[in-house]
């Protein structure tokens, strides 16, 4: 684990976040697309390890874009496997729904306004509460610290299915992937943040226990 080389004055908010995250994304955006191939096979072989995987029968993940750690693989091993895989699609309040993935040929290519466009199940939408049944959470990030807290994007969509978890008391596995860079001593965290169990990275998996 390594330590950020930037210095902070200890406060933690999203003017310090605003920072982190271009840091990060100026980062994964120089690297070559082999080495983003490469990781995201590793990824699958690391995460497919997971006890939390092995029993899982739904899992709710995401379709990976531009230099993120790739999950195609992934979810394929977990389709195969006969793992239920429900995908996110973006909603105009930036709040998640869910569709089932199926294969490849089950995704869409969606752009929402100016943003990156997103893959998502081009099925039937399962409304945004479907998410309280998986046994495990694939999370998207940027970094993820000692405590366990978690980097985000920014949107807020996560912030929005960790709080439904928590008000469905819904407690399924919380799980980021990421490269072996952004896993950091610390990143900034909020009042609302909350820890991930446990981080996936091309060399290996690293559990939290929390503060």
């Amino acid at each position: 684990m390594q330590e950020r080389p930037v210095e902070h004055d200890g406060r933690t908010g999203e003017p310090d976040k605003r920072m982190w995250r271009r840091e990060f994304l100026a980062v994964r955006n120089r690297l070559p697309e082999d080495v983003v191939r490469a990781t995201g096979d590793a990824l699958a072989e690391r995460a497919l390890e997971l006890p939390e995987l092995a029993r899982a029968r739904t899992v709710a993940a995401y379709v990976s874009v531009g230099a993120e750690p790739g999950t195609l693989t992934l979810l394929e091993a977990l389709r195969a496997r006969g793992v239920r895989v429900l995908l996110p699609a973006l909603l105009p309040d930036n709040d998640l729904d869910w569709g089932e993935y199926t294969g490849p040929g089950s995704l869409a290519r969606i752009r929402h306004g100016g943003k990156m466009a997103l893959f998502e199940p081009s099925g039937a939408r399962l409304g945004p509460a479907a998410v309280t049944g998986a046994d495990v959470v694939l999370l998207p990030g940027l970094a993820v610290d000692a405590l366990g807290m978690r980097l985000g994007r920014g949107g807020g969509s996560y912030d929005r299915v960790l709080a439904r978890l928590e008000r469905a008391g819904a407690h399924p596995a919380l799980v980021v992937l990421l490269y072996d860079t952004e896993v950091v001593a610390r990143v900034p965290a909020e009042a609302h943040d909350r820890p991930v169990h446990a981080v996936v990275t091309p060399s290996g998996v690293r559990r939290f226990t929390g503060p």
